[in-house]
C-alpha cells in the first residue's frame, strides 16, 4: 500500500517524528534505524531485553531477522507455545501519527494478533512510509484493504495499559508489557 503522508509541513514535523514523538508519551520505546540496519537493531533489542526465543510470522522478511536468538516461526503456535516467546518481531500494515497508533491486518509481516499479544515484549518494524499523518488518511487506506482482502484490522497504541483502583498505572495485563518500535528510513 503506497501513498503514505510523511512530508514535512513548511511548519511542522513530519509525520514520522509526530508518529516517534507520540510513541514515547505512550511509554513505546522508538528507535529508528536505516532500514539495512533492521536485524542488527532487532538483536540489540533482544539483548538488552534477555530475549532468547523470538517469535515471527512466516512472512516477515529475512532482512529482518536478527542473528544470536532462536527464531520460532508462527505457524499457528498453541497458546501454551506462544507464552513460551521472550518476544515477537512482526511488521505492520501502517502507522497513525495522529494517534501513534499501529495497524496490523494479518498480513504476511503482521501475522496473527496472538503471536504480537501474548509475549511479553513486542517489537514492531514501521517504515517511515508506512506512516500516515491522521486517522482520515490512514481509513482511506484501510477501507481499500479490507474491501481487497477481507482481513481483520486491529489497531495498537502503546503497551498494553490499566489502572488499579488506586489510580496508578500498571502495564502488561492485556497483552506485552513493552512495546519497541523500529521506525525504519530509507
Amino acid at each position: 500500500m503506497s501513498g503514505a503522508s510523511s512530508a514535512h509541513p513548511a511548519d511542522g514535523p513530519s509525520a514520522a517524528d509526530l508518529f516517534a514523538a507520540r510513541l514515547e508519551v505512550q511509554h513505546v520505546e522508538v528507535r529508528r534505524p536505516a532500514s539495512a540496519e533492521v536485524a542488527a537493531e532487532a538483536a540489540r533489542v533482544c539483548a538488552e531485553h534477555g530475549v532468547l526465543r523470538l517469535g515471527v510470522p512466516p512472512g516477515l522478511p529475512r532482512a529482518w531477522r536478527p542473528a544470536g536468538v532462536d527464531l520460532v516461526e508462527d505457524h499457528q503456535l498453541p497458546p501454551a507455545a506462544l507464552d513460551a516467546l521472550d518476544a515477537a518481531l512482526t511488521g505492520c500494515t501502517l502507522a497513525v501519527a495522529e494517534t501513534g497508533s499501529l495497524v496490523l491486518a494479518a498480513g504476511p509481516a503482521d501475522g496473527r494478533r496472538a503471536l504480537s499479544l501474548i509475549p511479553d515484549v513486542y517489537l514492531c518494524v514501521v517504515a517511515e512510509s508506512q506512516v500516515e499523518a491522521d486517522l482520515t488518511a490512514a481509513m482511506t487506506r484501510i477501507a481499500a484493504l479490507i474491501r481487497e482482502t477481507g482481513r481483520p484490522v486491529v489497531f495498537v497504541s502503546g503497551p498494553s495499559a490499566t489502572s488499579d483502583i488506586e489510580l496508578h498505572r500498571v502495564e502488561g495485563v492485556h497483552g506485552p508489557r513493552r512495546l519497541v518500535v523500529l521506525l525504519t528510513s530509507p
